[in-house]
Parts: structure tokens; C-alpha cells; sequence
């Protein structure tokens, strides 16, 4: 394969984000667009340059000139989207979070195994500049051996970000209702046990949670501390909502904060989808005391999202295994659900028990009618 002929099913709000990546790639060709909606989808195919403009998946799938598709359809929808993508002889990269339940999300593996087709699912926290720099320095030895891993989101009342003010009403419906299994630690902090999975190198074999409601589709407080495979390598997260609090973003009204202690120092990584702090994105804290600051990497958010959309093209034309692969997507849902099984049954959990979706006793805040 000299190129690689893409097709992108939805073009709801994260889309523009995950098209750029593509849209620049010199070896790549986005060929198709798929939404039910045919005006928006046209007036999009236009302003990307996309030629062919598909409503319907089945046609899209039938279409030979389409080597692999982007799907960033709602999560409830992966299973069905990706299962026929597969049967379809498709190579697939999926939005995060893979699917509603771990039963679901091996179906879409098994379903791509079968058909001999790559799957992967889009994490863009594995395409961060400073998290990259990050796992490099860890793996190099700059820390030494790393033994706690700490994760903290906070999420502001407002912001005045432009993304954000334009971001359609109805692609956050189906996150509020019971189309989702869980909320906020589900659809978006996905993105930081994924992150947390990743650096520590390690699988989590136990977890301990205290999850509170929060507004809307919130789930915070929330602090949750784990256990990985080495008994000297721990992990805590902290998920907290301040809605008296401006964040400094240009994009959602959140942030998140990143610290990995070691034998011999330690690193933080500052920022991820916002500016909360007016500090270098990359710190690192070495054995002698001395710090290095790394101010010049790229700290943008649209960087992480187009890094894991040229990936995707690369490791194809490669023909290498893009990451997130299915193993690293499965025990990341599989840790989602453990931080609310473990709140909600008071007690340690293995992720890998479970086999099927857990909600927070409250869900959902805000029940479809009819």
C-alpha cells in the first residue's frame, strides 16, 4: 500500500479534530465522508475537500475505492459500526471509548481477528508531545524506577474557549442518558487511565475508588488508587469539579496535571487539554537536584489528536500494529469500571473480572423519554 484511501463515518463535534491529522498527511487520501445528516455533510465534504459524500453506512462500506475508516460515531454505536467495517474487509480506527461493555468491545476485536483487518482505537493522550517525552525519559532512566504514578483532572465552571461555544447541543444527549453506560470518568477520563496504563508500563491488578455525584454528567469528587503488576509501582487519580473557577483553555473547560516519582527524581507534566499552569509543559526533577525544563515542546491539544490520526496512516502504510491496540483498549475499559465497581461495592476490584459494563448507582441523571 502506497496510500492509504480513507472514509470518515460521523462528523459530530470531535470530528474536525481527528480529520486534520488525515486531511494533512501526504499519503493520505479521505475519500468519503458518512453522516446521516446529507446538508451538513456535504457543506463539511466541501470545506475538507472530500469528494464522495455518503448517508448510509452500508453504502460507504460497499464502496472498493475505501481501504479503511475513522469511525467517530457515539460510543453506543462501535459495536455495530465497527463489526460491519470488519465484515466489510475494512482496516478500522475507532474513537475512544471502544464500546458500552467489555462483551461488546471483544466482539469488535473478534470480529476484525476474524476478518484478517487492523482495528485500533484513537487515544490521543498516547500522541501527546510532553506524555511522549515523558515516557521516554522514564523508559531512559532519568527517574529511575518509577514507583507512583498521580493523575489529577479538574474540571472549571467556565472558559472562553471558541471550541467550546461552538459545540453542537445534540452530540452530548446520548452521553446523558442511559445510551451511555456512566459519565464523565467514562468519556473523557478514559483518557487518562489510558494514559496512566501507558506510562506505568504495567497491567493494574487491584483498585480502590470513592466516586460522588457530581452535576450533570460529572462524577466528582472522585479518588481512586491502584495497584499495578510490581508491588513498588502504585497509581492515584483525582477528578474534581470547581464551578466557581475559570480554566484558561482552548478547547473544554478542564485540565489535567501528571506526576511520575521515581528512585531518583520525578516529572510532571503540566497541562493536556488546557493552561491552567504558567509553567513549562515538561518538568523534570533529577537525582542531584538539578531541573530541566522543557519549554519548547508542543503542548497542544490539536497536536495529540492529529498525531494520533497520522499514525494511523503511517503504521498502515508500515504495515505495523498502531497503538491504542485492542489489548491496551480492553484493559482500559476494563479500569473504568473498576473505579466504579470498587466505589460502589467498597472494596479492592481486578479489572480483569470484568467481562460487562459497570454504572454508578445514580445513572442516568437524565433518562430518555420514550
Amino acid at each position: 500500500m502506497d496510500r492509504l484511501r480513507l472514509g470518515i463515518v460521523g462528523i459530530g463535534n470531535i470530528a474536525p479534530l481527528n480529520a486534520q491529522g488525515y486531511l494533512d498527511h501526504p499519503d493520505c487520501d479521505v475519500v468519503a465522508l458518512c453522516e446521516p445528516r446529507e446538508e451538513k455533510a456535504v457543506r463539511v465534504a466541501e470545506e475538507w475537500g472530500v469528494p464522495k459524500v455518503y448517508t448510509d453506512l452500508d453504502k460507504l462500506l460497499a464502496d472498493d475505492g475505501i481501504d479503511a475508516v475513522e469511525i467517530l460515531t457515539p460510543t453506543h454505536m462501535h459495536r455495530d459500526h465497527v463489526v460491519a467495517a470488519a465484515q466489510a474487509g475494512k482496516h478500522i480506527s475507532c474513537q475512544k471509548p471502544i464500546a458500552n461493555s467489555v462483551a461488546e468491545a471483544r466482539e469488535m476485536v473478534e470480529a476484525a481477528n476474524k476478518a484478517g483487518v487492523v482495528f485500533r482505537v484513537s487515544e490521543c493522550a498516547l500522541h501527546y508531545p510532553p506524555l511522549i517525552k515523558a515516557r521516554e525519559l522514564i523508559a531512559g532512566g532519568a527517574i529511575g524506577t518509577p514507583n507512583m504514578i498521580r493523575v489529577k483532572t479538574l474540571v472549571g465552571g467556565h472558559t472562553n474557549s471558541t471550541f467550546g461555544d461552538s459545540l453542537e447541543v445534540e452530540g452530548y444527549i446520548w452521553r446523558f442518558n442511559e445510551l451511555s453506560p456512566a459519565g464523565h470518568l467514562f468519556d473523557d477520563v478514559w483518557h487518562k487511565y489510558a494514559a496512566a496504563i501507558w506510562l506505568g508500563d504495567q497491567r493494574i491488578r487491584s483498585v480502590q475508588a470513592v466516586v460522588r455525584q457530581g452535576p450533570l454528567f460529572f462524577e466528582a469528587p472522585t479518588a481512586a488508587f491502584w495497584e499495578y503488576e510490581r508491588d513498588d509501582l502504585l497509581g492515584l487519580m483525582e477528578v474534581t469539579y470547581a464551578p466557581n473557577m475559570f480554566m484558561r483553555s482552548e478547547f473544554f473547560g478542564a485540565d489535567e496535571f501528571f506526576e511520575i516519582q521515581g528512585s531518583d527524581g520525578f516529572i510532571w507534566v503540566t497541562r493536556y487539554t488546557g493552561q491552567m499552569l504558567d509553567l513549562p509543559p515538561l518538568v523534570l526533577y533529577r537525582a542531584d537536584g538539578s531541573t530541566t525544563s522543557f519549554g519548547d515542546l508542543d503542548a497542544s491539544w490539536t497536536s495529540a489528536m492529529s498525531g494520533a490520526s497520522k499514525h494511523f496512516v503511517d503504521s498502515m502504510l508500515a504495515g505495523t500494529q498502531p497503538n491504542m491496540d485492542a489489548d491496551l483498549a480492553i484493559q482500559t475499559l476494563q479500569l473504568v469500571f473498576a473505579v466504579y465497581e470498587a466505589s460502589n461495592e467498597r472494596r479492592p476490584v481486578d479489572p480483569a473480572t470484568i467481562e460487562g459494563s459497570v454504572s454508578p448507582p445514580w445513572w442516568p441523571p437524565y433518562p430518555s423519554q420514550g
